[in-house]
């Protein structure tokens, strides 16, 4: 199910500071806007693991944008084109660029939390998806990105098999740049419970049973008005990987 990153045509678009940034479709249908978690890739998330064409083949056009410094996107070292919110700028962007009105929005952990900052500015999707996130991840970033800025700012360092070290070897097999990547942990904002208490679309909260990295799932599906909860197997770099997320999100949709 997998599909070869070859045989699907990179696009483009610009954010609304005019950098140039890449997004990939697989399918026919209804519009599926689906953004990627930090460090990785709309190849590596999505495609790579059957995820988009699992909900693809349900009649889906699904929409993958690489993330600002990430992928095929551009990777400015400039620290001025890295303002709060500049990824849901972007995802905004390739709304309007696309011309969407009637579509879904979701993504995978930074995926997820830019898709509840899109929600919040005024996005209006009919449903969308957080996967990979909790509540506190959301109303509290400060500090988030502290464990990603030692592994960046200390390339080389780590002993083989630790985390960092199996961080970094990610980092290298997805070219990431680490300027542009510790730029990305400026632009985090806070989302306020009252906003999350005022979505009242449908959400699909999706998360590994073990992964408590961003804070608890539930917490977060008790925060919205119309949210529901799939548990899938795994931590958070394992979940990812597992069929049951793109079945998860495939699912919540068809229902």
């Amino acid at each position: 199910m997998p599909v070869a990153p070859s045989d699907i045509t990179v696009q483009h678009f610009f954010g609304r500071d005019g950098q140039r940034l890449a997004y990939r479709e697989l399918g026919h249908g209804r519009p599926l806007v689906l953004i990627h978690g930090y460090f990785s890739t709309a190849t590596v998330n999505w495609l790579k693991y059957g995820h988009a064409a699992r909900i693809a083949e349900r009649g889906y056009r699904v929409i993958m944008p690489d993330l600002r410094a990430h992928g095929d996107s551009a990777k400015p070292h400039e620290v001025s084109a890295y303002p709060p919110d500049v990824l849901a700028d972007d995802g905004l962007a390739l709304v309007e660029h696309l011309g969407l009105t009637d579509y879904d929005l979701g993504g995978y952990s930074l995926g997820g939390r830019t898709t509840m900052r899109m929600l919040a500015r005024g996005a209006t999707p009919a449903r969308a998806i957080c996967a990979g996130m909790g509540l506190a991840g959301l109303t509290h970033t400060a500090g988030r990105g502290e464990h990603f800025r030692r592994i960046l700012t200390n390339l080389g360092t780590f002993e083989r098999g630790t985390p960092e070290w199996m961080a970094e070897a990610f980092l290298k097999t997805v070219g990431g740049d680490p300027v542009a990547l510790l730029n990305i942990l400026e632009t985090f904002v806070d989302t306020p419970p009252g906003v999350l208490a005022g979505l009242d679309l449908p959400i699909l909260i999706t998360a590994g049973a073990q992964d408590q990295d961003n804070g608890s799932a539930s917490d977060l599906v008790a925060a919205l008005p119309d949210a529901r909860y799939v548990e899938i197997p795994g931590d958070h770099m394992s979940a990812v990987t597992k069929p049951d997320l793109g079945r998860a999100i495939a699912d919540f949709l068809a229902g």
